[in-house]
C-alpha cells in the first residue's frame, strides 16, 4: 500500500486502520488479551507498544520544530537498539493490564487525529520533518507511528486468534 501523499488521504488511513484495529480489540477479553506467546508478547503488550509509538513520534516532532535535539528512537537508543528498547518497553509496561493498554491506544489515537487536523497539509507533507535528519515529512512519520503500526498490529493480532 503506497504511503498518504496528502492530508486527506492520511486522515482517511487513519480512519480506517484505526476503525478496522478497533472492531478487532472490542472481541477480545482480559485473558486472551494478556496470554503471552513464544517470543514473551502478548496482545496486551503489541496494543501497548502501539500507543507508546505515537507518542514518541509527536515528541520527536515537538522537539524538531522547537529546534531541540531529537532522540531516535529515544534518548539512549539508536535505530540498531530497537528490539532491547521493545524490551524495555514492554518490562516497563509490565503491569498495564488490558483495558489500560486499550485506554492508552484510544487516547493516543484521539492524540495523534488532533496533530493531523491541527497543521495543513503542506506542514505534513511540505518536507522533512525538522529533526529527523531524513527526507520523511512529519505526515510520512505520522503514518508510520499510526496507521503502519495499527495494520502490523491487526495482522499479529489476527494470527494470535488463530493459534
Amino acid at each position: 500500500m503506497p504511503a498518504a501523499t496528502t492530508k486527506q488521504e492520511l486522515q482517511a488511513v487513519m480512519k480506517k486502520e484505526y476503525d478496522k484495529l478497533d472492531a478487532l480489540l472490542t472481541n477480545i477479553d482480559s485473558k486472551t488479551a494478556m496470554s503471552k506467546d513464544d517470543d514473551n508478547t502478548s496482545i496486551k503488550d503489541t496494543v501497548a507498544h502501539r500507543a507508546h509509538w505515537i507518542g514518541l513520534f509527536i515528541g520527536w516532532h515537538t522537539d524538531g520544530v522547537a529546534g531541540k535535539e531529537v532522540f531516535f528512537p529515544a534518548e539512549g537508543y539508536k535505530w540498531s537498539d530497537l528490539k532491547r528498547y521493545n524490551a524495555d518497553l514492554r518490562a516497563t509496561q509490565s503491569d498495564l493490564d488490558w483495558e489500560s493498554a486499550r485506554s492508552m491506544l484510544e487516547v493516543a489515537n484521539q492524540q495523534l487525529v488532533s496533530f493531523i487536523q491541527a497543521h495543513t497539509n503542506d506542514d505534513l507533507y511540505g518536507g522533512p520533518m525538522a529533526g529527523a535528519n531524513n527526507t520523511w515529512t512529519p505526515g510520512r512519520w505520522a503514518e508510520a507511528a499510526g496507521p503502519s503500526h495499527y495494520r502490523s498490529a491487526a495482522k499479529y493480532i489476527r494470527a494470535r486468534l488463530k493459534g
